[in-house]
């Protein structure tokens, strides 16, 4: 399915770096994958505004104004737009999420066509607890409470939760159970200035991987988590010497290859969360939420 959607005005608060800053300037070095020409275009049509009024090209910024642009009714990608419940009560909600299927608007393509979308329509007011990569499969959860949502948000990396995935790695790892510890922050880009990657400087983060079985060059591993960086598991594996098999993005070392041109929600790669496991918010007592992963992730 491909359809439109309603358009979406972008609203920000100008910073430091804005300062004496020309408008034009600033967005395409805020938005680098955004051409000048598209810019030029917006505002031109008067859709970029400062506090509230159409602006020139060369306008200087100062930091405190409010920079809003809008943006037009859009076609959308085709993605699978069908989940499943695999747990409800009173406080949560939790779905199994299809490849392909991006958690949260994004990228500048994805607004409706998203988990997030698809779910508020039938629980409005439903907030992801975590978010899963466009190409990872399984287990997404979602508070249907605010305290639902405080309370399970407090226990995310304090050794409270158990997060299970499956993944296809690529290569033969030499030992049966191993863990990763390499520390993940931004790495320059081509087209979105910086993306997540292994980085000696930078945030602390932890991987268990156990190696379920033992194919034609590539291994079946079981990964669990106890940190939450984004696109973890495939960064540690990367790094590890076994990028997942068809990551477009995270090659050998845990960092994109030189002058690489994929983004992170594009996708190849083989990815599921299986389960999810933490004490429930109302009463504490254990829950354990899983997902039986895609056929090519089940063992033989």
């Amino acid at each position: 399915m491909s359809a439109g959607n309603r358009g979406y005005e972008y609203r920000l608060r100008l910073g430091p770096d804005a300062a004496g800053v020309p408008l034009l300037e600033y967005l395409a070095r805020r938005y680098p994958g955004t051409a000048e020409s598209d810019w030029l275009d917006r505002i031109g049509a008067g859709r970029v505004l400062l506090d509230g009024v159409p602006v020139a090209s060369d306008t200087l910024l100062a930091p405190g104004r409010e920079l809003t642009w809008s943006r037009p009714p859009w076609k959308e990608p085709r993605v699978p737009l069908d989940y499943a419940i695999l747990h409800l009560d009173a406080h949560l909600l939790a779905v199994a999420k299809p490849a392909g299927l991006p958690t949260m608007p994004g990228g500048g393509l994805f607004m409706e066509h998203t988990l997030l979308a698809l779910v508020r329509r039938r629980f409005p007011h439903a907030n992801p607890l975590h978010r899963l990569g466009r190409g990872t499969s399984g287990v997404v959860l979602f508070a249907l409470t605010k305290e639902a949502f405080a309370r399970v948000s407090s226990l995310w990396g304090g050794g409270r939760t158990l997060k299970l995935y499956r993944a296809l790695a690529s290569s033969l790892p030499d030992r049966d159970m191993f863990e990763i510890d390499v520390p993940i922050g931004p790495v320059p880009h081509a087209l979105l200035g910086t993306v997540h990657a292994a980085h000696p400087a930078g945030k602390r983060a932890h991987s268990r991987v156990r190696v379920l079985e033992r194919r034609a060059g590539a291994a079946l591993v079981e990964v669990e988590i106890t940190t939450g960086r984004p696109h973890q598991i495939r960064i540690h594996l990367a790094a590890a010497g076994h990028p997942l098999v068809g990551d477009p993005l995270y090659g050998p070392g845990g960092v994109p290859p030189a002058g690489c041109r994929a983004l992170p929600g594009d996708l190849g790669y083989h990815l599921h969360h299986q389960t999810l496991a933490f004490p429930h918010p109302a009463d504490a007592r254990p829950i354990e939420i899983t997902c039986a992963p895609p056929p090519l992730l089940r063992t033989s």
